[in-house]
């Protein structure tokens, strides 16, 4: 990717108008290059204080039945600047907590609201509702994929480097929702993507074979090992999670154990590059997947990509719903 981003003509802006947000996979090269310079100028506009609001009258709906901060308050925050309102709506608030069927739920509210918002456990949930729903869905985290949170991720990798392709981004710790949607953006930023995990507990093979066939169309590499430092050695970014996500807790004291070796700390940072960056998705458990002195270091960019989780969000809005 070139250090300027492409200019997207009319026909590529309109045609992402009223389409769902839900994986990478749904997305070409230049539709997400264009999400990208989006995102760039709302938060330039944002910065500069200019009043944008492309939405005002538009109302987004936001499910949640898995609790957030970051995801509600930037969500919620971002409709508000560009002049719309978000309606929160937990599990617990609504139907769909009580049984009502996820197609009944897509169809009503639709009828109410421009845009949907789901933050849920399982990924067919989120596939049911953009099937049923009349209006744009975004998939704000699912157990199988976080494409908001990886877009904020590399909006902030190319503040910092200028640049996108040939960077290698080594994911280290639990292959989930995180390392799937990296795999699948990865390719289409020109990114090169390493992830190491431990046996048990590593990527799925669907989305690992998917992604590995974009790498190769997209002249990119691809490298899924058990190994941390195969994974770290030499690349411009580190990047981890926790190992027990939200509904994982009763196996803590197991994955603990599983992921002894995998902590990103100053002995594995030695094998980057000595200008890498650290990122992690928040929140975090210092001393766990990653050292105190890591998270709160100098490489550290982890709060610049939770602001960025703002903007990003934004320029899908815009983008789908405007």
């Amino acid at each position: 990717m070139p250090k300027a981003m492409p200019v997207i003509n009319d026909w590529q802006i309109q045609r992402l108008k009223g389409r769902d947000f839900i994986d990478f996979k749904d997305f070409s090269v230049e539709e997400l290059e264009y999400l990208l310079s989006l995102s760039m100028t709302v938060k330039k506009k944002f910065k500069a204080g200019e009043l944008y609001q492309p939405l005002r009258g538009k109302t987004l709906g936001m499910i949640f039945t898995k609790a957030s901060t970051r995801t509600r308050v930037s969500f919620e925050v971002g409709m508000y600047q560009l002049g719309g309102h978000a309606l929160f709506l937990s599990g617990s608030d609504t139907q769909i907590g009580r049984g009502e069927p996820i197609a009944d739920t897509a169809q009503v509210l639709s009828r109410y609201v421009d845009g949907i918002m789901i933050r849920t456990f399982a990924h067919e949930d989120v596939l049911e509702l953009a099937k049923y729903a009349s209006v744009p869905v975004i998939n704000a985290l699912t157990d199988l994929h976080h494409p908001c949170q990886v877009l904020a991720d590399i909006l902030t990798l190319h503040e910092h480097k200028q640049t996108l392709r040939g960077l290698t981004v080594a994911y280290v710790g639990d292959g989930n929702n995180m390392a799937h949607s990296w795999l699948m953006a990865a390719p289409k930023f020109g990114l090169n993507i390493r992830v190491a995990s431990p046996k048990g507990y590593t990527c799925d093979a669907g989305i690992v074979a998917e992604a590995k066939e974009w790498a190769k169309q997209l002249g990119t590499e691809m490298i899924i090992t058990e190994d941390p430092v195969e994974a770290v050695q030499q690349a411009d970014v580190i990047y981890t999670d926790v190992w027990a996500s939200m509904g994982q807790e009763a196996e803590q004291q197991e994955r603990l154990r599983a992921f002894q070796g995998y902590q990103v700390n100053e002995e594995l940072c030695k094998h980057a590059k000595p200008d890498y960056l650290f990122m992690h998705c928040l929140p975090a458990h210092r001393g766990e997947e990653v050292a105190a002195e890591i998270i709160d270091g100098p490489h550290s960019v982890v709060f610049d990509e939770a602001e960025n989780r703002l903007h990003v969000q934004k320029a899908i809005l815009v983008a789908t719903m405007a």
